[in-house]
């Protein structure tokens, strides 16, 4: 009963290890929403603020979060109001746009679709597209691949797509995809060389979905209300677009900056695929727990342990940035499938780890609260203790007086610039010109960070381990200063 008052819901204990009790659970989301962790102009280095602090000075009337752990979803909470000015507050069944998070979702459809046989993730798309094609360029005919539009890598133009007012004419997709009247956005179509590299494109999604509808026969929204939604237990959640009057009442209104609404609440997006999932942050989270879950074959319900290894590996030739449908950053136990959102008055951002259980949605209804984003994420991480993911400074190493004399002396680069580096108190300081000096806190042999700059010092020595030069790296540029003397 505390929890549902809370707004707060709890999953059922797993079989190897006791679910938090309610108290714990109430505690560490106060801990959350109490320290944000707000970027400083010193890499690593964090203010705190509350959330209801952070909303306010972002103008964002609401925000829902959902937190994973140990595969789970552990909680998920509303803050603040679905429009500003009115009184309806946000709760964890309150619907936002997911914006660019469609993309993924609709991308484990294709994924189990694929695992079914249904679709070969490697055919050239126009085999499969019968109200449309892939057009020639200049005459040659590109080859575009499911894997490529689900990877952003088929070359594709149109980055995103604006959506329009409710009281606007809509196109049908298909006059999108030709950037025909009334489509706001130009021609979808291929000029790169389709798998040699990144480009994001909404506007190759857009084709995947029609290809889908081509393939399958039938309205886009009940394709994906079967393939996952409903498997996953996302019963919060459409493609829906326009968004029917039966779930309008549960939706949270946009506002691009200032808190102001957009005219007509938001806006509606024919480009489902790409753009247009209505769903909350609960349900996001049990995608995510889905994915977790197939990886390891722990009872998913909709993607085998090879499809879903085969939709988080690094695309060949894309620097290892994104998989099939989700972006992926980090190594070892930090490693994280990730994506983000930004419609017309909604920002959302769902990160979760494939190992440890880890994992969070956040959503707001604002375009002006995107940096804060960030900052509860970081909330988040360091509460739950999420590896690799909150930047921080190194601590500092003591060291003997002994080592310190090693680095002392006078220094000066090919260009001229001349440093000191000299101990006080046990503290090595290093000045430049007529500036004062600055504190090197020793962070590994011969490297030291610089805690008052985003900086770094290292020293380099010869084969008798004596100084030979200092190396100053700040902002992607190394300063070599060699050893003048003592």
């Amino acid at each position: 009963m505390l929890l549902a008052l809370l707004g707060v819901t709890a999953s059922a204990p797993g079989a190897q290890a006791q679910a938090p009790t309610d108290s714990t659970i109430q505690r560490r989301i106060d801990r959350v929403v109490r320290a944000l962790l707000v970027e400083t102009p010193l890499t690593g280095r964090y203010s705190t603020a509350t959330l209801m602090q952070r909303m306010r000075y972002y103008h964002t009337p609401g925000v829902s979060i959902a937190v994973i752990n140990r595969s789970r979803l552990e909680w998920a909470r509303g803050f603040g109001v679905r429009e500003a000015g009115a009184g309806d507050s946000v709760t964890d069944r309150t619907l936002f746009q997911a914006a660019s998070i469609s993309k993924p979702i609709f991308a484990m459809a294709v994924m189990r679709l694929a695992q079914e046989r249904r679709l070969d993730l490697a055919q050239d798309v126009n085999t499969y597209l019968q109200s449309w094609k892939v057009p020639p360029s200049e005459g040659w005919q590109p080859l575009v691949t499911l894997r490529q539009l689900l990877s952003h890598s088929a070359g594709m133009t149109v980055h995103g797509f604006p959506g329009y007012l409710r009281s606007e004419t809509l196109p049908t997709l298909l006059q999108a995809l030709d950037g025909e009247g009334p489509a706001n956005t130009p021609p979808v179509r291929v000029n790169l060389l389709p798998g040699t590299q990144l480009r994001y494109s909404g506007g190759g999604t857009a084709v995947a979905q029609q290809l889908v509808v081509d393939v399958l026969g039938r309205p886009f929204p009940e394709i994906m209300r079967d393939v996952v939604l409903q498997p996953v237990g996302m019963a919060n959640s459409t493609y829906q677009q326009p968004l029917p009057d039966s779930l309008a009442r549960y939706a949270a209104t946009a506002h691009p900056w200032k808190a102001r609404p957009v005219e007509g609440k938001w806006h509606v997006y024919p480009e489902m695929a790409a753009a247009g999932l209505w769903t909350t942050a609960s349900d996001l989270a049990r995608a995510g727990i889905e994915m977790q879950r197939a990886l390891t074959g722990d009872t998913s319900r909709l993607l085998s342990p090879e499809i879903a290894q085969e939709m988080l590996t690094p695309q060949p030739a894309l620097q290892g940035q994104i998989g099939l449908g989700f972006f992926l950053e980090g190594e070892g136990d930090s490693t994280r499938f990730h994506h983000s959102g930004w419609n017309e008055g909604f920002v959302a951002r769902m990160t979760v780890y494939r190992k440890g259980g880890y994992g969070a949605v956040v959503m707001m209804n604002s375009n002006e609260g995107a940096d804060m984003l960030s900052e509860i994420m970081r909330a988040i991480a360091r509460e739950y203790e999420w590896p690799g993911y909150v930047e921080e400074r190194p601590p500092s190493r003591a060291l003997p007086a002994s080592v310190l004399r090693r680095y002392l002396g006078r220094y000066a680069s090919a260009a001229g610039l001349r440093f000191l580096v000299r101990e006080e108190a046990g503290t090595l300081l290093l000045s430049h010109g007529r500036g004062r000096p600055a504190a090197l806190a020793p962070v590994a042999p011969d490297s030291f960070a610089m805690p008052a700059l985003n900086a770094t010092v290292s020293f380099t020595a010869d084969k008798r381990r004596r100084i030979t030069a200092l190396l100053l790296e700040q902002e992607g540029s190394t300063i070599v200063a060699k050893r003048e003397g003592p």
